[in-house]
């Protein structure tokens, strides 16, 4: 069994409670369809609303504030008002967020040399399922 089998036997055995899982919370916040885009995004510096709004395509204005809003509570994005009329603000990776890059860009790594596999495994299954 490797490191990572003998992890989860340990969870369960302490009574592991999925809703309390440090991977699952994290997992569920960045690997939704718009958090790990904003991560990246913002690994280029801080940006306004709009300048988010128009790196990352197909989001719109309402998932663009509840992602960013829920990536704030996480603590891995700030939010800086400035007092100008109107006010702007500027959105930032926090230190916590600029930890999780390095996780992130190998996730993200692994996938983009894997997706193909990937794509050519859904293909098999999604055709053997209609047999």
């Amino acid at each position: 069994m490797d490191a990572e089998g003998r992890r989860f036997s340990q969870w369960a055995a302490a009574g592991f409670n999925a809703q309390r899982c440090p991977a699952r919370n994290l997992l569920d916040r960045t690997g939704d369809k718009w958090s790990a885009l904003l991560l990246m995004a913002l690994a280029e510096g801080p940006c306004r609303f709009s300048v988010l709004l128009r790196l990352v395509p197909d989001i719109s204005r309402r998932m663009l504030t509840q992602t960013l809003r829920e990536l704030e509570r996480d603590g891995l994005v700030t939010r800086t008002v400035f007092p100008t009329k109107p006010p702007s603000v500027e959105y930032a990776l926090s230190p916590l967020g600029l930890s999780v890059l390095v996780p992130l860009g190998a996730l993200l790594d692994w996938a983009g040399l894997h997706f193909s596999e990937i794509e050519a495994a859904r293909a098999r299954y999604d055709g053997a399922a209609k047999d």
